[in-house]
Formats: C-alpha cells, structure tokens, sequence
C-alpha cells in the first residue's frame, strides 16, 4: 500500500466505525499492509509497516495513541523474525500474531469496565472530561447494574466532544449536567471522583489525554478528589516527559497544524498530567498505581 492509500484506509475507519479508536484503526491499517504487501523478506516489510505508520502519524490526527499501539504492535508480531523459516512462513505468523493482538484489544475495554464501574456507588457523582470510549461504557454498565448516580461532564472545547457525551448519557438514562470547561473548580466540591480516559500513558505514570485534563487533575488534588484514569494497556509509551512543554510537538499538534510557521499560535489537544495527580489507572492487565506502570511496560516489551 502507498503512503496515501495507507492514509485513506486508516481514516476510513476512524470515520465509519465511531466505536474504533484510532489507535485500534492504526493498528487494523498495518495488518492490512501485511496483508497487501509484496515484500520478499521481514526487514523489507518491516520498513513499509513503519512507512505506514509515518503516513498515519500526518494523517492529521493526535499521534499519542497511534505511536504507543503500533510500537507494541510491531515488538509482538515481528518476535518471528528471529524463529528461522521461509519469509511466507514468517509472514503467516504475523498475521496470526496480530489478530491475537487485536482480539486481546477488543478484550480489553470489557476488563477496564468490570474493574472500575465497582468503584462507582449509589448516590456517586462523577466528574469526567472529554469522551472516552471506555468511561462511557463503564458509566453504561454501573447503570444497567441499576446504581444511581449523576454525571458532569465539560464541554471540552475545542472540538466540544463533551457535548456529544452529554446527549449519549442522557439518551442511557443516565442524569448529567454540562459545564464550561472553566467551571471545573466551581462543582469540584459537589463531586465525589473524577474519571477521564487516556489517548497515551507514559513511562512516568502521567497521562497524555485532551487539554483540560490536567487542570482538572489539579483542582482535584487540591480539593481532595480522587482522579480515575481508565485505560488499555496498548496505550503505555516508551516516553518520559519532564512536564508539560517536553511533550513532543506530534503529540500536542495535528499534521497541518506542525506544518504551519505560527504554530505557537495554536491551541494543543491534549496536554500531559504528571503521575502526582493520578490516584489509579484501571487498565485491562490490573488496577495499577502510576508508580507500576513503567514495571508493566518493562512487561510488554519483554
């Protein structure tokens, strides 16, 4: 596949397919790759799958996710590199490995729910942030275990994906109010816990997650509230930013937005909240203190 085939193939899915992350969709692309490629041995195809993953990255999407999966992705599939046999052989086993992969990824979210949505109580209100594919299900599954609670969540703007979670809650049944972004610290007191998805998790315990996430982990803190991050384990990056402005600009910006000269002028997506602020990330391979995730990550690189 070429770089704008690769392009198209990955944003097809993000756009059909509301339910997939793009993370999920980047790593379904490169499977496709495999699947297409002419390669004659695994270095060759090695290098077109990290084509394609450069082509994703400028697909003018937020790449935290995209980096963190399909690293993984490739440590897991191209292990059979080094067990001998034909390149189709080898080729074969890729592909097998990787729709392992996938299928534990489809498992994943059903785990993260069943661990947090304990954690939510009759009587609870929540606070969260953005739409998280994950913190919506786990809100679902406490609802449909019959708990009442009451939901806030924040417009969050830019691109106001807050306001789409507030219309699917209120379609669930479930009671949620919508608040500006900067009336974060105004229902801090009324709320009993905050919990917020992750578009990457770092090798510090931080979260890379979208911009407003880390002033709400601070009101939390200095009020006392504990902050809930649930998310997949495909999503721990080798990376460790010191603080807000070491997080590479890819990361912060889209394609177009790197592309142009003024880029101090433009707002960041997503911003980075240091492992101080996190009281636990319910993941699929275990609820983890920040402090564990470079452990875990130790783990899946082994």
């Amino acid at each position: 596949m070429e770089g704008v085939e690769v392009r198209e193939y990955f944003r097809k899915i993000v756009r059909e397919e509301a339910d997939v992350s793009a993370g999920v969709a980047a790593i379904r692309t490169l499977m496709e790759v495999i699947r297409q490629s002419e390669s004659e041995t695994v270095q060759e195809l090695e290098a077109n799958l990290k084509d394609a993953i450069y082509n994703m990255k400028n697909a003018n999407f937020p790449v935290a996710v995209i980096t963190s999966g399909c690293e993984l992705f490739l440590r897991f599939i191209t292990l059979v590199g080094l067990d001998g046999g034909s390149f189709t052989e080898c080729k074969k086993i890729m592909l097998e490995r990787g729709n392992l992969f996938l299928r534990k990824l489809d498992e994943a979210r059903g785990k993260i729910v069943k661990f947090a949505s304990k954690f939510i109580l009759d009587g609870s209100k929540v606070l969260t942030h953005s739409r998280s594919r994950v913190v919506l299900q786990t809100l679902h599954q406490a609802h449909k275990q019959g708990k009442r609670f009451e939901v806030f969540t924040t417009v969050s703007a830019p691109d106001y994906s807050g306001k789409h979670l507030h219309k699917e809650l209120l379609a669930i049944g479930i009671p949620c109010t919508l608040i500006l972004d900067s009336a974060i610290g105004y229902v801090m007191e009324q709320i009993d816990f905050i919990m917020v998805g992750a578009e990457g998790v770092m090798e510090s315990g931080g979260i890379v997650n979208k911009v407003g996430s880390y002033t709400t982990a601070v009101c939390a803190k200095e009020m006392k509230k504990p902050f809930y991050v649930l998310t997949e384990s495909f999503k721990f990056s080798r990376l460790f930013p010191l603080n807000l402005q070491d997080l590479p600009a890819e990361y912060k910006y889209t394609s177009d937005v790197r592309k142009n000269e003024n880029i101090r002028e433009a707002h960041p997506l997503v911003d980075y909240t240091p492992p101080s602020y996190i009281t636990l990330l319910f993941t699929d391979i275990g609820i983890l203190t920040p402090s564990a995730v470079s452990d875990e990550l130790i783990k899946l690189y082994l």
